[in-house]
């Protein structure tokens, strides 16, 4: 696959499978400014299969194994840790298939558990990785047996979107449904009480009075990510282009000020050292914030947009690389007729 370069400027997307999500949103912004140091967008590795649709990435930060999930049928597929090509290099398909450690392996098999789709996909300390069906809830895997340890399931029979999910310092999960706009949470003692069985998701917060004016069943809160000292969450509305702070300890929500640019269409989010990076689908971008300290305010230092991004629906970083899935939704997926490009990859990002 061909090495591709980008102009990065400074400035001032996890699921696209409904309708709705066709309709006109404005675009995120694109700042003429001062240029740096091109992007690089290369292939990392390839998830075999003709129609893959990856919509979730998790890293396993203790091995560098890489987790990433089928929005299409619920395959999880993990990647044998190795470094991404040289940017000066340029790389084929057919030499992508033919190195064995690019090609990611399947860890959990299509309709695993019942799981009709892999959307969000987390790994937490323990090695135990957590994977969202859209459909129902989130399951949670042993990674060294590949067991199914406990499932969470949606109550009641309203519409819902099971969406994406972070974990926090005290080992807390919070997951997002885009259809009722509130975020489900599981404590560690509630993992302890399902082990081995079924339980029920409880939200911990609910937004649908503090989000943006939006239609019934529209799609709101989708990427979150919990702040490294335990304090807080950052949750996006892809709808409203909002971005939210909950507290953990009080269950306070305030709208994040922001600067330079909004997140309208975001979709997976990734908070290191006070850069929050941002995938925003359908405009195929991603920027970079840097946030404050408190989660108060976000200033966006840079913005990508190529279409080489193909769709991108998450992101994660890796041993100082963005890996981000290239969803292609628009190619014979949720979001319209065609033919993918074969293989499906998750790329490798620097320079942003």
């Amino acid at each position: 696959m061909r090495l591709h370069r980008f102009t990065v400027t400074t400035t001032s997307t996890a699921a696209l499978a409904v309708a709705v999500l066709l309709a006109p949103v404005a675009p995120v912004p694109v700042a003429r400014a001062a240029v740096h140091a091109p992007a690089r967008v290369l292939p990392a590795y390839v998830l075999p299969g003709d129609r893959v649709y990856p919509e979730g990435i998790a890293a396993d930060h203790r091995t560098g194994a890489l987790y990433a999930g089928s929005y299409q049928d619920g395959t999880v597929y993990r990647t044998t840790p190795n470094r991404p090509p040289a940017p000066t290099r340029r790389h084929s398909t057919d030499e992508l298939r033919s190195t064995g450690r690019r090609v990611a392996e399947v860890f959990l098999p299509a309709g695993a558990d019942g799981r009709r789709t892999a959307n969000g996909l987390k790994i937490d300390r323990a090695g135990r990785l957590w994977v969202t069906d859209s459909t129902a809830g989130v399951s949670v895997y042993d990674t060294r047996t590949r067991r199914l340890l406990a499932r969470f399931d949606v109550p009641g029979t309203a519409g819902l979107f099971v969406n994406d999910l972070a974990i926090a310092r005290d080992g807390g999960a919070y997951i997002t449904d885009s259809v009722r706009a509130v975020v489900y949470r599981v404590t560690p003692r509630d993992l302890a009480r399902a082990r081995g069985g079924r339980a029920t998701l409880v939200p911990r917060f609910d937004l649908g009075d503090v989000l943006e004016p939006h239609e019934p069943g529209a799609f709101t809160l989708n990427g979150i990510v919990a702040d490294p000292a335990g304090r807080f969450l950052l949750a996006a509305d892809m709808h409203g282009g909002d971005l939210y702070r909950l507290d953990i300890a009080t269950g306070a929500v305030r709208k994040v000020v922001l600067s330079g640019g909004d997140v309208r269409n975001a979709d997976g989010l990734e908070l290191q050292h006070g850069r929050l990076w941002t995938v925003h689908n359908v405009d195929n971008a991603i920027s970079r914030w840097r946030v404050a300290r408190d989660g108060t305010g976000a200033r966006r230092e840079r913005l990508l947009s190529d279409a080489s991004l193909q769709i991108p629906t998450t992101l994660v970083r890796s041993r100082g690389t963005l890996y981000v899935v290239r969803s292609q939704f628009d190619k014979g997926g949720p979001l319209g007729g065609g033919t993918p490009e074969i293989p499906f990859t998750v790329a490798a990002v620097r320079g942003i």
